[in-house]
Order: C-alpha cells, then sequence, then structure tokens
C-alpha cells in the first residue's frame, strides 16, 4: 500500500512550501473577507474565525490528497496548475461547507453561502495558482 507522499502526489520541495504557504494565505484571506463583510470582526473574535476556517482547512487538506494539488504537475503549466488548484477548491468547498453544516462547527451552509464561497474561492485559487506556474520557470 503506498501513500499519497510516495505516489507523486506531493513534491517535498522548496517551490511547494511556498505553494502551501500561498494557499493558506488565499484561504484565510478568502474567508477574513466574509468574515468582515458580514460584519464579523476576526482580530476581536479569533476563536470564532479559527472556526470559519477550520472546516475548509480541513477540506483543503483532504482535497489536496486526493487531487494532488502539490505535485510536481501543479507547477508545470497555467493550465494545469489552474485544474488542479479549482478542483481542490471545489471539493474543500463542499467539504467544509458540509463540516459547517453539522453541529461541530458554527454557522449552517445554505445554497447562497455554498455558491458564493465555492466560486469567489475558485476565482481567488485559480489565479494564485497561474500566476505562480506563469511566472516559474
Amino acid at each position: 500500500m503506498s501513500s499519497a507522499f510516495a505516489a507523486g502526489r506531493f513534491d517535498r520541495s522548496p517551490a511547494t512550501a511556498g505553494l502551501v504557504v500561498g494557499d493558506l494565505v488565499v484561504l484565510v484571506g478568502l474567508l477574513w473577507m466574509g468574515s468582515l463583510r458580514h460584519n464579523a470582526n476576526p482580530i476581536k473574535s479569533p476563536l470564532a474565525f479559527a472556526d470559519t476556517v477550520a472546516p475548509f482547512l480541513i477540506g483543503w487538506i483532504l482535497a489536496s490528497v486526493l487531487v494532488g494539488v502539490y505535485s510536481k504537475r501543479a507547477r508545470r503549466s497555467v493550465r494545469d496548475a489552474a485544474l488542479l488548484a479549482g478542483g481542490t477548491w471545489v471539493i474543500a468547498s463542499l467539504i467544509g461547507a458540509g463540516l459547517r453544516a453539522t453541529t461541530v462547527f458554527h454557522g449552517d451552509s445554505p445554497l447562497s453561502f455554498v455558491l458564493v464561497v465555492m466560486g469567489l474561492g475558485l476565482v481567488a485559487f485559480v489565479f494564485w495558482r497561474g500566476l505562480v506556474a506563469a511566472v516559474t520557470p
């Protein structure tokens, strides 16, 4: 039985470390802006904000292993970067929204929320990963 790390789904390199950091910035930034838009202050309520981020971070981690968004392929071309990032976010946002619909996390997941978080995240992750692939030799 092979692990995702041995199957080429995770490239252990400084470039991948940079992608992980950038992805975290995009994820937290997206949810930070959403919190502010809904009159919640992440600085004044850091635990509530962490509870907002957690289900989507769990979703991103699970989806990233499944899709292989940290493989060498993820930096090979703008097209590959965009497809892998977009696919990962769609799965991650559905997992995150599903977790928010439980009693484990606060909030809920009406269809409008799911569509907005999925759509805005899709734009953000595809843009970020496409930009990285475009400027990486």
